[in-house]
C-alpha cells in the first residue's frame, strides 16, 4: 500500500505543505501548469528555491500576490481579501482542473466554512472569508490537492499535531494560538501544545491534515521510499520545517472479523467436571472451547482452559466458566479470526445419506471432511469399520461430477 506520513513535529501551513510536495518529487512545472487553470493566474507568481533551515535541506515556496494583493496570515497593516465559499467554489467549478481536484479543493473550503460559521454563530454558506479567502491561502489549498492527486497515495498517515502558543495577527486582531478556526477544524486530531512561542500551525494547514489524512499514528510502520522537507518562513529554537514520507505500508486482509478469547489455568478441579463445562460452553454458544496441558506454580500438573467465543456470547461464556470451575480470574484478548467458506451437503454412499463439511477457496472446493456423529451411527448400524465409511464417502465424492469438478 502507498502511504504519505506527515511527521507535523514543527506543524503545518499551506507553503510549508507545497514545498514539502515539491521536494518528494512533484514536478515543480506541473503544478504551475495547473494552477494556471485557476482565474487567479494573474494575482500571483510562484517562486520555488532549494534552501535549508538549521542545516535541513529542502524546499520553499513563496507566493507573491500582485493588483495590490497582499499576503495576510500575519500583517494587519494590508487589505484583507474577502471571497464568499460560494465564490471559491465556482471559481473552482468553472477552471480546467481534473474532477478529483476539484472535489479535493472544495471538500477543503468547505472545511473551514463549517469552522468559521462555529466560531462566529453563523451558517456556512454565509461565511466570509478572510485569510483563507486571500489568493495566496487559494493557491496553497488548489496547490494542495494537485500535488495529493498527482502522488497517487493509497492511505495518509499523520503524527501529533504541534500548534505552538502565544499570540497572531489577523484579519480579527491579535488572536490567542492557536487560531480559534485552527483549533476549531482540529477536533478531535491528536495535537501538541507550546513547543515554541509562535503559531506553528495555520487554518490552511490544519485544513489540509483534517481533509486529507486517514489516521493517525505516533510510530508508523512504514517503508520509506523519499522523504521531502518544506521549509517554513519563520525562524524557532527548532526547525520550522514539515517532513512528509512517501513509502509503503504491507497490506492487510481487510473485514477480517474480531473474536474473543477467553483462558484460564486450572490445576484444581476434577477432569470429568471439566468436560462437563466444556459441553454446558458449546452448549451457550461459544465457537471452541479446547484444553491445552500446562504445568502451574510449585510443578503441579494443569490444564489451559481456552474459550472461542464472540462479543455478544461473551458475558455468557464468563459466568459459566466462574459458575461452573474453581477459576477466580481470566485473560481476555481479542483476535482476527480468518476463516475459508464452508457448506454442508450431503452425499449417497452405500451406507445412506452422509453430510459432508466443504471447504471453498475463492470458490474452488479445497477439502472436505465427513461428519464424524453420521459415520459412526452408520458404521454401527452397518456393522463395519468407521473407515469403511470414510473410504466411502472419499469414493461418493469423486464419482459426484458436481463435487470432482470443483478439486
Amino acid at each position: 500500500m502507498r502511504v504519505l506520513y506527515y511527521d507535523c513535529f514543527s506543524g503545518i501551513s499551506g507553503d510549508m505543505h507545497l514545498g514539502a510536495m515539491l521536494d518528494l518529487g512533484v514536478d515543480s512545472h506541473y503544478l504551475k501548469e495547473e494552477l494556471s487553470k485557476l482565474s487567479l493566474n494573474h494575482e500571483f507568481t510562484l517562486t520555488i528555491q532549494k534552501t535549508n533551515k538549521m542545516g535541513i535541506c529542502g524546499t520553499k515556496v513563496n507566493i507573491s500576490l500582485t493588483h495590490n494583493h497582499h499576503r495576510v496570515w500575519h500583517t494587519h497593516t494590508h487589505p484583507y481579501e474577502h471571497r464568499t465559499f460560494k465564490c471559491i467554489e465556482s471559481m473552482i467549478l468553472k477552471s480546467a482542473l481534473s474532477e478529483n481536484v476539484k472535489a479535493r479543493s472544495i471538500k477543503m473550503f468547505w472545511c473551514v466554512a463549517m469552522a468559521e460559521a462555529k466560531i462566529h454563530g453563523k451558517e456556512p454558506l454565509e461565511v466570509t472569508f478572510h485569510e483563507v479567502g486571500a489568493v495566496d491561502s487559494i493557491v496553497d489549498i488548489v496547490g494542495s490537492a494537485i500535488c495529493l492527486e498527482a502522488l497517487h497515495v493509497d492511505k495518509i498517515i499523520a503524527s501529533k499535531i504541534e500548534l505552538g502558543s502565544g499570540f497572531v495577527q489577523c484579519a480579527h486582531g491579535t488572536l490567542p494560538v492557536p487560531a480559534p478556526a485552527t483549533l476549531e477544524i482540529l477536533k478531535n486530531i491528536p495535537v501538541t501544545f507550546g513547543r515554541v512561542p509562535f503559531e506553528t500551525t495555520t487554518p490552511t494547514g490544519a485544513t489540509i491534515i483534517k481533509t486529507n489524512v486517514d489516521t493517525y499514528a505516533v510510530n508508523p510502520a512504514l517503508t520509506i521510499e523519499k522523504i521531502g522537507y518544506g521549509i517554513g518562513h519563520k525562524d524557532f529554537t527548532i526547525p520550522n520545517i514539515l517532513r512528509i514520507c512517501l513509502g509503503t505500508i504491507e497490506e492487510k486482509v481487510e473485514n477480517i472479523p474480531e473474536e474473543i478469547i477467553l483462558e484460564t489455568n486450572i490445576d484444581d478441579m476434577s477432569p470429568e467436571i471439566l468436560s462437563y463445562v466444556q459441553e454446558r460452553l458449546f452448549d451457550a454458544g461459544a465457537k471452541d472451547v479446547y484444553t491445552t496441558a500446562i504445568m502451574t506454580k510449585k510443578n503441579r500438573l494443569g490444564v489451559k482452559l481456552s474459550v472461542l467465543v464472540n462479543a455478544q456470547e461473551e458475558a455468557k461464556m464468563i459466568e459459566i466458566i466462574f459458575a461452573e470451575t474453581s477459576s477466580i480470574g481470566l485473560r481476555r484478548s481479542t483476535i482476527q479470526k480468518i476463516m475459508l467458506d464452508r457448506e454442508i451437503k450431503t452425499i449417497s454412499t452405500p451406507y445412506g445419506e452422509i453430510s459432508i463439511k466443504c471447504v471453498f477457496s475463492q470458490g474452488k472446493l479445497l477439502k472436505y471432511k465427513a461428519e464424524y456423529e453420521e459415520c459412526k451411527k452408520a458404521a454401527l448400524q452397518h456393522k463395519v469399520p468407521i473407515s469403511t465409511l470414510y473410504d466411502s464417502v472419499t469414493k461418493a465424492m469423486m464419482k459426484n461430477n458436481n463435487y470432482a469438478s470443483k478439486i
